[in-house]
């Protein structure tokens, strides 16, 4: 896709210097400008390669006043940073704008779908599906039967979704999720051996939630596993059944909820963290990386380590963790002139 100058000025509502005719194919830093690129310029220690770049055009701000010539067109806006930002969602809107069904794909008789859907190829829709407007469906996709997904919503390539799950508008499921794979339950006999309790419950998304790329969030054993509003997941999360995380809270990659966990809103959950059962974490918690949480956490804790202590307490005790050697040498050296003085 191409763009002129003067249709990214209108679409940003910003004035030009330079060639409205100059077209744009991709973005780019600043640094790594080239012909037939769009850049742009809010930091200032970013202001020297506005004179260097072989970008074709620059978003800057509309106080920015070149101290010499430049050979990249200038696009002039009130916040160059915000206005790059709302032309990548611009772009990305267009690029993803797909619609229509194509094939092969299953679609079963009872599923219904409303108005400018895209199915790609190899998708698969079960029993009594029913899908809302303007949804994206990549392919190799599985809806399972009885689910229900809300308008404007996309699944990318090879998001598993089984039976009975509840999807609202304006959810992004990244390739490669999983949405409503049974639970981890299982019952030992007097033998030692391991019978599957049946997970019969189902997975409720509620609206605005992206879920990264490999993450699996599990259905309820009975109930729902409950995804709210705004929340934001990474790649590489496992949620269990009847775990419900709050609205606006975010996680990071490759942590771990354990099952019928609550967690409050907006939560603040790092990369690599670990969650035990059955507890309840308040609102507006700050879990640093890689932490153990073993416990139930109240409102605005911020935590860190394993098992979790307090933000401060933990950087406290790890400077004296960090001596331990040094302290370790001072006793043994006054342990020796105690023993050889007495």
């Amino acid at each position: 896709m191409k763009f002129k100058a003067s249709q990214i000025a209108e679409i940003l509502e910003g004035t030009i210097e330079g060639n409205p005719d100059a077209e744009v194919s991709e973005l780019a830093k600043i640094e790594e400008g080239k012909e037939g690129s769009l850049t742009f310029l809010s930091n200032p220690k970013y202001t020297s390669y506005i004179y260097s770049t072989q970008a074709s055009v620059t978003i800057v701000n509309d106080s920015f006043e070149a101290e010499q010539p430049v050979s990249t067109t200038l696009i002039k806006v009130k916040d160059a940073y915000k206005a790059f930002s709302t032309l990548l969602e611009y772009y990305n809107q267009v690029k993803l704008r797909k619609s229509g069904i194509e094939q092969p794909s299953y679609i079963s008789d009872s599923a219904k779908y409303g108005e400018d859907i895209y199915l790609g190829a190899f998708t698969y829709l079960g029993e009594n599906v029913k899908i809302g407007k303007n949804v994206k469906i990549y392919p190799y996709a599985y809806v399972g039967d009885n689910t229900i997904i809300g308008d404007n919503s996309t699944l990318f390539a090879g998001v598993k979704v089984y039976s009975e799950t509840v999807i609202g508008e304006n959810v992004t499921l990244h390739g490669g999720s999983i949405i409503g794979a049974d639970g981890f339950g299982f019952s030992p006999n007097e033998k030692g051996e391991y019978s599957k309790v049946p997970q019969i419950g189902n997975v409720i998304i509620e609206d605005n939630v992206d879920i990264g790329a490999g993450t699996t969030i599990d259905r309820a054993t009975l109930g729902s596993t409950i995804i709210r509003k705004g929340v934001k997941l990474d790649n590489h999360i496992q949620i269990a059944h009847n775990v419900e995380i709050g609205e606006n809270t975010v996680i990071a990659a490759q942590t771990g909820v354990a099952g019928s966990t609550k967690i409050g809103k907006n939560c603040i959950i790092g990369g690599q963290v670990g969650i035990v059962g059955h507890i309840t974490i308040g609102d507006r918690v700050k879990i640093q990386a890689q932490s153990g949480i073993g416990r139930n956490v109240k409102d605005d804790e911020v935590l860190q380590g394993s098992p979790a202590i307090g933000y401060s307490d933990y950087n406290k005790s790890f400077i004296h963790f960090k001596n331990l050697p040094k302290t370790v040498d001072l006793l043994h050296q006054l342990d020796k002139k105690v023993n050889k003085n007495g």
